[in-house]
């Protein structure tokens, strides 16, 4: 019982290695992907992910079941990890390569459908974006971005001249109400 807990049934070397080719291919996958995919989860995406890790984990275990096997495959993957952020950490030019650039969806509040499409994103989905982060619509919006990580960050639009001078003059008719106000409770 203890025996078959423990013994690997593959060489240590093969143990180490399926799971740094698994990791390398997914990384180049998710990246080929695009923004999109890491980010905006929708049901399909949801179902690719879970089949995509049960298909991964056999790539990564092999005929091996063992606990000392499946701890030698996960301190792998999370050294090989830890490994890549460091070195990316100090080779920006590098990083930048592999997690590529932001890209402009909005800008002067037009979209640019060509980008949605690009980024495999729906005006829709834009949309829900924008009232996540608390806008009405995406009329509010001045500019939309999706970060290389997959999040789509957006500027309001300043307030036209005409409204600024319309709020501060309401500002003001509102205090000289109130000092009108106070004015007559002395009377």
């Amino acid at each position: 019982m203890w025996h078959d807990m423990f013994a690997l049934g593959i060489p240590v070397a093969e143990k180490t290695l399926r799971p740094l080719v698994v990791y390398l291919f997914l990384v180049l996958a998710l990246r080929l992907a695009g923004k999109h995919q890491l980010a905006q989860l929708n049901p399909f995406d949801l179902v690719v992910l879970l089949t995509l890790s049960n298909t991964v984990q056999n790539a990564i275990i092999g005929e091996d079941n063992t606990v000392t096997g499946g701890i030698i495959g996960a301190a792998t993957l999370l050294i090989v990890n830890y490994a890549v952020v460091r070195f990316l950490f100090t080779h920006q030019k590098l990083e930048h390569l592999i997690e590529g650039d932001p890209d402009v969806l909005m800008d002067c509040g037009v979209i640019k459908e060509d980008r949605l499409k690009e980024e495999l994103l729906t005006i829709e989905e834009l949309q829900t974006a924008a009232h996540r982060q608390g806008f009405k619509s995406l009329d509010e919006c001045e500019r939309a971005v999706i970060e290389p990580g997959g999040t789509i960050f957006f500027v309001r639009k300043e307030p036209a001249p005409d409204e600024v001078k319309q709020a501060r003059l309401m500002a003001r008719l509102d205090a000289i109400s109130q000092q009108l106000k106070h004015i007559q409770s002395k009377i």
